[in-house]
């Protein structure tokens, strides 16, 4: 059987918790719906990856991550307070999608595409978190090795086009991160380096 490695095409699945295996689960990749990635292509947290070298097809994991090889610290910075004007369209404020709670795909002033949340919004400002949705948080997944190839030409050749997470999702994040379940396109093990 073929043992994780670079260039491998990883197929797993799993239960991320917070903190610890009694931690409430807050994300699941299924047989279903698995997430595959190419490993070593620096589309994975770093750490994440380095448990899973040497694994086979059926094998188990765990690998508890602490916030620091995670997403970091919170980020006091990365909540700003954005001029209400700049969600007007056509005329209105777009109250559908500026909804506290919600989270709003935004570009900064040098390109770089990023997620906020909405946390607030006053009369002239509307006050967004940037941070990472799991930033501050320690990380337990629990899962299993679903299936360990090379990758393909095409398939390697794919990653370097889009520069994503090779999960397959379309719902993959600005820094090419996407969940186990693409429900909320954040968490995981994606690294938020590509």
């Amino acid at each position: 059987m073929q043992e994780i490695s670079k260039n491998s095409m990883v197929t797993v699945t799993y239960d991320l918790r917070i903190d610890d295996e009694q931690g409430e689960v807050i994300e699941t990749a299924t047989a279903e719906n698995p997430l595959q990635f190419i490993y070593g292509a620096g589309s994975m947290l770093p750490k994440f990856e380095s448990h899973l070298e040497g694994l086979k097809e059926g094998d188990p994991f765990i690998i508890q991550l602490s916030k620091n090889d995670a997403y970091g610290e919170l980020n006091d910075d990365a909540i700003v307070e954005l001029p209400k004007h700049i969600f007007i369209v056509d005329g209105k404020f777009d109250d559908e999608m500026i909804a506290v709670g919600n989270t709003v795909p935004m570009m900064s002033s040098s390109g770089q595409r990023l997620n906020g949340q909405v946390l607030n919004i006053g009369e002239e400002v509307v006050k967004m978190d940037f941070n990472h949705p799991l930033a501050g948080e320690d990380l337990y997944f629990t899962g299993r090795v679903m299936e360990v190839r090379d990758a393909t030409e095409e398939e390697l050749a794919a990653l370097l086009a889009t520069g994503g997470c090779g999960c397959g999702s379309e719902g993959c994040d600005d820094e090419g991160c996407c969940s186990g379940d693409h429900e909320n396109d954040q968490g995981c093990g994606c690294g938020c380096g590509c």
